[in-house]
């Protein structure tokens, strides 16, 4: 026989839940999809110098939270930006791997809590 213990969860209230939504910030999730360019000669290093400036965005604090996909599917990542959707299409428009053909991205605006984290 398997016993459950039962954790008793605090109290959300209304009035709680009310004040945590009214934290919550405009961001954008993105959605990095495989396309025909990679598998063009030269694309692993084209994908080299996209990660280079993912890891830029994310020193600036632009692309906090950032997945690669390692599945079998054509999702190669998700990027979380703390950035406006325009901001974003702006910065998509110049990765080297979305200007060679190599990704293409899905950008959907959203709202989080700051502070928001992945666990260690």
């Amino acid at each position: 026989m398997i016993h459950v213990r039962l954790i008793k969860m605090a109290e959300i209230t209304d009035e709680f839940m009310r004040q945590i939504l009214g934290a919550s910030k405009d961001y954008c999730i993105v959605l990095l999809k495989t396309k025909r360019g990679i598998k063009k000669a030269g694309a692993e290093k084209i994908i080299w110098e996209h990660g280079r400036r993912n890891f830029f965005l994310r020193a600036e604090g632009k692309l906090p939270i950032v997945f690669r996909v390692t599945d079998d599917s054509n999702l190669a990542g998700i990027g979380i930006f703390n950035a406006t959707e325009d901001e974003v299409k702006a910065i998509l428009e110049e990765d080297p791997a979305v200007k060679a053909g190599i990704f293409a991205c899905e950008i959907h605006p959203c709202k989080s809590f700051p502070g928001d984290c992945l666990p260690a």
